[in-house]
């Protein structure tokens, strides 16, 4: 390879490592063309799988500020560069390698530090980012019906119980002013009940709205969390200094 090839090779690896969510290697010793092929679409739009030398690797890495990679290129080795969830590129990884033994996961490297093959595989079991952010809402969705039925119940309760009170007293006033009031005190106390209901009602929707508005937050600052977690490398993407595109993302495949 000459000289000036070997430059472009360097670059395009160090430029996949910084704006890559994470990156795992392999050993693909005993695959196929046609499996590493099956092996690459089945990682489209999440990973860029390329076979790669060992030693300009560990000089792209370098250039990345990626460390702790050096030692574990040896044999015939290929990265899965991650664009998107690590844990989705973690599970097709995974799932193809369980299908096709002769790939080996060795190690992979994600938010500054290297991961062993037992660490590559537990990231793989995990629920993908969209999986937890669909249970998160659905948690805090029941929450907040919850809190709702809880204000409301009592509310109801009284409600009902009022009612009924004015029914009684309408028929036996001497039940709210003694024997012989007039019906027209049972219609005012009705209605100044009736009033402090409505305003209890009102103050209660009010305080609900509040928990609503709060949970309403707290979903989304969790959420922005989550989705700092799973695109971490998105920051490291936009700070990378600007480089021209390469014709292809997969250096010496083959």
């Amino acid at each position: 390879m000459a000289r000036e090839d070997k430059a472009a090779t360097v670059a395009e690896l160090a430029e996949e490592f910084r704006t890559s969510s994470a990156a795992v290697l392999t050993e693909y010793r005993g695959l196929t063309v046609s499996q590493i092929s099956q092996l690459r679409r089945s990682l489209k739009g999440v990973a860029n799988y390329a076979v790669v030398k060992n030693t300009l690797t560990k000089i792209a890495a370098r250039e990345a500020g990626v460390e702790g990679f050096d030692a574990l290129l040896t044999g015939p080795s290929a990265i899965a560069f991650i664009k998107g969830d690590p844990v989705e590129g973690a599970k097709s990884l995974k799932n193809f390698a369980k299908d096709n033994p002769l790939l080996v996961l060795k190690a992979g490297y994600m938010d500054g530090r290297v991961l062993d093959a037992a660490e590559i595989k537990k990231l793989a079991d995990l629920e993908s980012r969209e999986v937890l952010l669909a249970k998160l809402a659905g948690a805090m969705k029941v929450s907040m019906s919850q809190a709702a039925s809880l204000f409301a119940a009592p509310l109801s309760q009284a409600a009902r119980t009022i009612e009924a009170l004015r029914v009684k007293a309408e028929a036996d006033p001497s039940v709210i002013g003694g024997a012989g009031s007039a019906p027209s005190k049972v219609d005012e106390a009705a209605a100044s009940v009736g009033h402090a209901v409505e305003a209890a009602v009102e103050a209660v929707e009010h305080a609900v709205e509040d928990v609503a508005h709060a949970i309403e937050h707290a979903v989304e600052d969790v959420a922005h969390k989550v989705e700092e977690l799973f695109h971490h490398g998105d920051t490291a993407a936009a700070e990378a200094p600007a480089a021209e595109t390469p014709e292809s993302t997969t250096p010496t495949e083959g």
